[in-house]
């Protein structure tokens, strides 16, 4: 069995996108995946599958999500060594760059091409960087780029399927779980 990390992407936004944490462990436990733990209410889920194909457990998930609660929840799946790459590259980049304001680590359910990276990293400017590495993105933004802003550099759809966590959230799982 392989252990598998699931990133749900807009859930518990308002009153019509609930998803409680205990009703997300129901759910990923009723399509047969085992040792299923979430973290935090934002649809951080770990479980062990024998699946080997992320694509296939993604779509069990999602019409999963779907049947129960009537709505569909984009899912982005990540091996654990996967996420820990994920986790450590978030680490040497806030590392690298000192006095950050934030940073968003947007996990991305296909990779972009060397085209679209370069797209998504020409959005750096004043406000902060874009990094791409592999198939996450990471928002480093400098003080004063206007706190709360849910998308300051004007990126986010650019970057096809996606949900994005702070760096902070990220390592926490990747110590908890990979």
């Amino acid at each position: 069995m392989a252990t598998h990390l699931a990133f749900l992407r807009a859930i518990n936004l308002g009153a019509t996108r609930v998803f409680p944490k205990a009703d997300i462990q129901r759910v990923v436990a009723g399509t047969g995946f085992e040792a299923v733990e979430t973290h935090i209410n934002t649809g951080n889920v770990r479980f062990d599958t024998r699946m080997r194909s992320r694509a296939r457990i993604e779509s069990v998930l999602e019409r999963a999500f779907a049947a129960d609660r009537g709505f569909e929840v984009p899912t982005i799946v990540f091996a654990t060594a996967e996420f820990a790459e994920v986790a450590r590259h978030a680490e040497r980049l806030n590392g690298a760059h000192p006095g950050l304001a934030r940073h968003y680590v947007y996990l991305l359910k296909h990779e972009p091409t060397a085209d679209e990276a370069a797209e998504i990293e020409s959005f750096s400017g004043a406000k902060g960087d874009m990094v791409v590495t592999g198939r996450a993105v990471h928002a480093l933004l400098k003080p004063g780029y206007q706190d709360g802003q849910v998308d300051p550099l004007g990126v986010v759809k650019r970057l096809g399927v996606a949900t994005n966590r702070t760096r902070t959230v990220v390592q926490a799982i990747a110590q908890k779980w990979c």
